[in-house]
């Protein structure tokens, strides 16, 4: 069951799942409101969400011409759905007079993301300042009318995937023992401990909140430590009854609290990168060899989120996350990237890229990382396209000429796909890292072949590592691929702390 979902929302990218679930939750709305379960009207509900997303979306496009900067549609459309779950449907008679409402938050929502930022980064949630904004501004408050018990399950259920897709249980578990935590605290003083716990959990936009607004990648701390700091900070001052002096906070003081201390803790800015040139590393992979003016710190095997403006984007967005293949001593940017045959628009206008062109990125993250301990036993495993975190380890190693024990299985269908043959090679006669390399292709296998053949499981690990219950796993390929040798690995008696995987949101 399980692997029937990751494979569907794994050819999703995440900007793209959360817009379907917004659409969704709408949807769901209308039926709702036209059953009297909701007290809206439909008409309503599809009102305040069409004039949203117009405004929205020509307020973002106006900005990003005015600021010569790429636009992504499908924010300026995900963030009108939101305000369109939070901000309530006009009632009869209401449909003119909320329009001043509805314009500020559109306009102020999209020019947070050119004017309030620093470094290209945009600090706060549009939504969520939108919605400040205007409380302050002309007294229109948000009602989070999302958070009803009637909604609750559609709510929960296209959250669940959101999660999985994005892998922040980690967060989503730190905020809501916070909210619990304090809610139970708030609650022993007047004494209704199980009705705040209640309506807090089945009749409020907590679980919303949690889902869409908490998870959002580019205003949340990138590392795991900073993440659980964050999902605390916030879920302590979600209740509405918390409050200093005579501010009493909403969800929405409560992100943009937490949205400055991610700011403060997380890599700063975006970067412009410059192609210098793209190269055939192996079949089917290029090697984007990129400049910026503008010089930034990363840690071997951390990814970035990439920004592609082009026309007519497919279902599967303008944006992209991928590994930096280079190594932090390098002067240049190295992106290792794999093409098929019915690659995305993103992909085939990536691969039309020329000297001179640009793409854009930001949002440095990832722990998927060399450990600080330079004692700890290493084993690599990766799988195609996934090799590229471990080009960037294993070059910094070899430029800092850091001995370490560590050995890599590196899997591809044929030997014309494998990659990075010369650095592996040079890792090996320099500081004796062994890499064993596989073919799964069988029926295509030279007659000279001297590595691996087959698929990577419990038996070729033991062959071809023998001390591995001693080692450290990092594995990076596919989620098919990761999840299977994480099972082989488990059933050889490798620890779960002893394996780290390779991930980031999106589909690359």
């Amino acid at each position: 069951m399980f692997k029937l979902i990751d494979k569907i929302i794994d050819r999703i990218t995440m900007y793209r799942l959360v817009l379907y679930y917004l659409i969704g939750l709408l949807l769901a709305a209308v039926a709702l409101s036209a059953l009297a379960i909701l007290p809206y009207a439909p008409i309503a509900i599809i009102y305040s969400s069409l004039i949203l997303v117009v405004i929205c979306w020509i307020s973002n496009k106006v900005l990003g011409s005015l600021f010569k900067v790429s636009i992504n549609i499908e924010s300026s459309l995900i963030t009108a759905l939101i305000l369109a779950l939070i901000i309530s449907p006009p009632e009869s008679g209401q449909y003119l007079s909320v329009l001043p409402f509805y314009f500020l938050a559109g306009i102020v929502a999209m020019a947070s993301k050119f004017l309030i930022n620093i470094g290209k980064k945009h600090i706060f949630n549009p939504a969520a300042l939108a919605v400040a904004v205007t409380g302050i501004a002309i007294g229109a408050s948000a009602s989070w009318w999302v958070g009803t018990a009637s909604l609750l399950p559609f709510v929960l259920i296209g959250g669940i995937l959101m999660l999985r897709k994005l892998r922040q249980f980690d967060l989503a578990v730190a905020f809501l023992i916070a909210v619990i935590l304090t809610t139970i605290t708030i609650g022993s003083v007047n004494g209704h401990i199980v009705t705040s716990l209640l309506k807090a959990f089945s009749s409020s936009p907590l679980l919303f909140f949690v889902f869409v607004m908490l998870t959002e990648p580019l205003t949340m701390p990138p590392n795991r430590d900073g993440r659980i700091a964050y999902g605390v900070l916030v879920g302590m001052l979600f209740s509405p009854l918390v409050h200093f002096g005579q501010t009493y906070f909403s969800p929405e003081l409560a992100l943009l609290v937490g949205n400055v201390f991610a700011y403060l803790v997380s890599p700063k800015g975006r970067h412009v990168f410059v192609i210098k040139e793209v190269r055939e590393a192996s079949t089917g992979v290029f090697d984007f060899v990129m400049e910026t003016e503008k010089k930034f710190k990363f840690k071997a095997g951390q990814y970035m989120e990439w920004t592609l403006g082009h026309n007519k984007p497919d279902s599967r967005g303008n944006r992209r996350y991928f590994t930096l293949a280079s190594s932090p001593t390098e002067s240049e940017v190295l992106l290792g990237v794999k093409f098929y045959e019915n690659s995305s628009s993103f992909k085939k206008e990536m691969l039309n890229l020329k000297p001179g062109d640009v793409i854009t990125a930001g949002q440095l993250a990832g722990e998927f990382t060399l450990p600080n301990n330079k004692e700890d036993k290493l084993a690599f495993i990766a799988g195609g396209i996934g090799v590229t975190p471990f080009r960037s380890m294993i070059k910094y190693l070899v430029d800092k000429n850091e001995k370490r024990d560590l050995k890599m299985l590196y899997s591809n269908r044929r030997i014309e796909e494998v990659a990075y043959w010369e650095l592996f090679n040079q890792a090996y006669q320099q500081l004796g890292f062994s890499t064993i390399y596989t073919l799964t292709d069988l029926d295509r296998i030279p007659e000279e072949w001297r590595g691996s053949r087959g698929f990577i499981n419990a038996a070729m690990i033991s062959k071809e590592i023998p001390d591995f219950k001693e080692r450290k796993f990092y594995i990076s390929g596919s989620h098919q691929m990761v999840s299977a040798i994480k099972e082989e690995l488990s059933q050889i008696g490798v620890s779960y702390k002893n394996i780290k995987t390779d991930f980031f949101p999106g589909l690359v």
